[in-house]
């Protein structure tokens, strides 16, 4: 009878070590205490306490920053853009095409949505600069759509693409690569 006890008080040991108490004791914090993390957005209403100076300096800090990197999103995609322009070539076919296509439409569709895009930035210290630079980087993308375009040849840009009677440019060289069989 003795041995048993000793199992039993043994096997409750073995279990209190790995219980978890689950619940508050009075020297805790409560949930409802602790501080929103950085960059959690909280809405404030009138009952509530009012934040530290240093918690909305902070929290200004964060969206400012969050702001800044949606407003300059298009004009960090621009070098990376060129480069996917420059290996495309200037050839008339369908990757070329393509990749011009979704230089226009991308920016194009960005600036419809630039609403959507700004009711986002509205938190912001610096709205109005932000919402500039994101609209200036879209024309930016825009413009290099456009010079991809001319530089394939597929702008009307002489007065023969435009009138009948005029003849078109003659080209002055012809270049060609391979191997010649001679």
């Amino acid at each position: 009878m003795h041995n048993s006890s000793v199992q039993n008080r043994g096997s409750k040991s073995r279990k209190d070590k790995w219980a978890i108490d689950l619940k508050l004791k009075k020297d805790q914090v409560s949930v409802h205490e602790l501080p929103s993390p950085p960059g959690y957005l909280t809405i404030v209403s009138s009952s509530t306490a009012i934040k530290s100076k240093s918690e909305d300096e902070g929290h200004s800090n964060v969206v400012n920053k969050r702001s800044w990197d949606t407003a300059l999103a298009p004009i960090k995609g621009l070098p990376m853009n060129i480069f996917i322009m420059y290996m495309a070539g200037n050839t008339i076919s369908i990757f070329p095409i393509m990749m011009v296509g979704m230089m226009f439409f991308r920016p194009i569709q960005a600036l419809m949505g630039i609403k959507a895009t700004m009711r986002v930035l509205k938190l912001s210290n610096q709205y109005v600069m932000q919402t500039f630079v994101y609209f200036l980087g879209n024309c930016l993308a825009l413009a290099l759509a456009v010079y991809k375009c001319n530089s394939m040849g597929l702008l009307p840009t002489h007065a023969s693409d435009w009138l009948a009677f005029i003849s078109p440019l003659q080209r002055m060289e012809y270049v060609g690569g391979g191997i010649t069989a001679g």
